[in-house]
């Protein structure tokens, strides 16, 4: 039975956070709040787990899982190069509402869907989430929904949609309006806004001091 804890009183949120690390290390689901909106993850690293996460939400490898981490420094070991213009974004955006996909390391073991060798990172600015990624390291997450049902901005919307599939749910309190991170593509020749989310265009070009491209 899945297990849900308010992070909203000290005891359960130890104790939550506790039993979601115990959770994601033994390869199982746990939805977790962020500053976009609720989210499901588990070890980036276990193949089977992002299996399992991807048939959660009822949808295959075609649309691949990013991954969320706890820190900045991070970055360094899960890409190939962090470009200037990465390190420009993370310093203007992170912890909060920006994706950046980015080339991975070719030596990382890891089956996020198929992403071309690239992968979507983003450091969320929400205490329980960065709390559990500094404990447990990266980890995949999607948002907390069903394909095609909106994405939920708590966790009783979350359960609803996922019920048993989760081992762990963890309340943090609404997200407040469901919106979703911008997300900015730096494995070509120029920055391109794959998604306009919570962080607008004019402020990735006013960060970057260049113009970019919007859409694929």
């Amino acid at each position: 039975m899945s297990m849900v804890f308010d992070c909203a009183v000290p005891e359960e949120r130890a104790d939550g956070l506790a039993a979601a690390a115990s959770a994601v290390r033994a390869g199982q689901l746990v939805v977790i709040p962020t500053d976009t909106v609720y989210g499901i993850g588990c070890d980036a690293f276990a193949a089977d787990s992002v299996v399992s996460l991807l048939a959660a939400k009822g949808r295959g490898p075609d649309m691949p899982v990013g991954v969320l981490v706890g820190s900045w420094s991070t970055l360094d070991g899960l890409v190939m190069t962090v470009p200037p213009q990465a390190r420009t974004l993370v310093e203007a955006f992170w912890p909060g509402d920006l994706s950046i996909v980015l080339p991975h390391a070719p030596s990382l073991a890891w089956d996020l869907g198929r992403t071309g060798g690239t992968v979507m990172l983003r450091m969320p600015l929400h205490p329980v989430a960065l709390e559990l990624l500094r404990d447990v390291g990266p980890m995949a997450v999607s948002s907390a929904n069903r394909t095609g049902r909106p994405a939920p901005n708590n966790a009783a919307g979350a359960r609803e949609q996922l019920g048993e599939a989760v081992t762990v749910y963890l309340d943090g309190g609404p997200c407040g309006d469901p919106v979703p991170s911008t997300i900015v593509d730096l494995t070509g020749d120029e920055p391109v806004v794959l998604r306009e989310g919570a962080v607008a265009v004019d402020k990735i070009v006013e960060a970057l001091g260049t113009p970019v491209r919007v859409g694929r």
